[in-house]
C-alpha cells in the first residue's frame, strides 16, 4: 500500500471500513498505518488552515476567557492555532492513534486532547463552547452520514456562541467516490438549525474552478 497516493490508500481503508459496516473505523486504520511507516496521511499540514487563519485575522479574535472546541481534530494545528489566541481549547479525533500522534507533536501543548466519536458525544460537551470549529470533518463521512454529523456539530455551540464550517463543495448532482463526500450547498445551510443563525456564507472557488470550498459563520442567540 506504500506506494498508492496517499488519497487512493485513504479510499482504501475507508472501502475496507464500509465493507465491515464500520464508517468511521477507517480513520484509526490509517492512522495506525501512518505511526507504523505503512501509509502517508492525505491532510497532513504543517500550520493552521488558511481559511481559519484568514477568518480569526479578520475579525481580531482573540479567545480570553472563552472555550474553544475542534471537530476532528487530526495532527492539531488548528487546535494550536486557537489556543495561541487565548482560547480554552478542547480538540477531538475518532482515531485514539491521532491523538497520540498530536500528543507527542505539541508535548508542552494546553490544548486537551482527547479521543471521541462525532456521532456519539459526551454529554457534557453539548452547548457548551464559545466557538466551534468543523474543518473537513463531516466530508470524510459517506453521505448517509451528513445529517447526524451535522446536527452533532450544532449541538455543542453554546447560547452566544460561534460555528465556523470549512468544507469541500460539491453540486446536489455530484456523486463523488469518497473520501471525501464534499458537501453540497443545502448541507452547508443545515447547519443553521436548532437556534443557530447564519451570518454569512462563502463559496469560494479558485481561478481555474476546482478546489470548490465553503466557508460558513453561523451564531447562536
Amino acid at each position: 500500500m506504500t506506494g498508492l497516493d496517499p488519497d487512493e490508500q485513504a479510499r482504501t481503508f475507508a472501502a475496507a471500513s464500509l465493507a465491515a459496516d464500520d464508517p468511521t473505523g477507517w480513520f484509526e486504520r490509517l492512522y495506525s498505518a501512518v505511526d507504523a511507516g505503512a501509509a502517508v496521511l492525505p491532510w497532513d499540514r504543517t500550520a493552521e488552515h488558511p481559511l481559519l487563519a484568514e477568518w480569526a485575522r479578520d475579525r481580531e479574535l482573540a479567545g480570553s476567557g472563552r472555550r474553544a472546541l475542534v471537530v476532528g481534530c487530526g495532527l492539531g494545528y488548528d487546535a494550536e492555532f486557537l489556543a495561541r489566541l487565548g482560547y480554552d481549547t478542547v480538540a477531538f479525533d475518532v482515531s485514539a492513534s491521532a491523538v497520540a500522534a498530536t500528543r507527542r507533536r505539541f508535548p508542552d501543548s494546553v490544548v486537551t486532547y482527547a479521543a471521541a466519536d462525532l456521532l456519539d458525544l459526551p454529554s457534557g460537551w453539548l452547548r457548551a463552547y464559545d466557538l466551534v470549529v468543523e474543518i473537513l470533518t463531516v466530508q470524510a463521512l459517506p453521505i448517509a452520514l451528513h445529517g447526524k454529523a451535522i446536527a452533532q456539530v450544532g449541538q455543542v455551540v453554546g447560547p452566544g456562541g460561534t460555528l465556523l464550517v470549512i468544507s469541500g463543495g460539491r453540486e446536489e448532482s455530484d456523486e463523488p467516490d469518497g473520501p471525501p463526500w464534499p458537501l453540497t450547498g443545502a448541507e452547508v445551510e443545515s447547519f443553521g438549525t436548532d437556534g443557530l443563525d447564519p451570518l454569512r456564507i462563502e463559496d469560494l472557488r479558485n481561478e481555474s474552478g476546482g478546489n470548490r470550498r465553503w466557508r460558513a459563520e453561523f451564531r447562536r442567540s
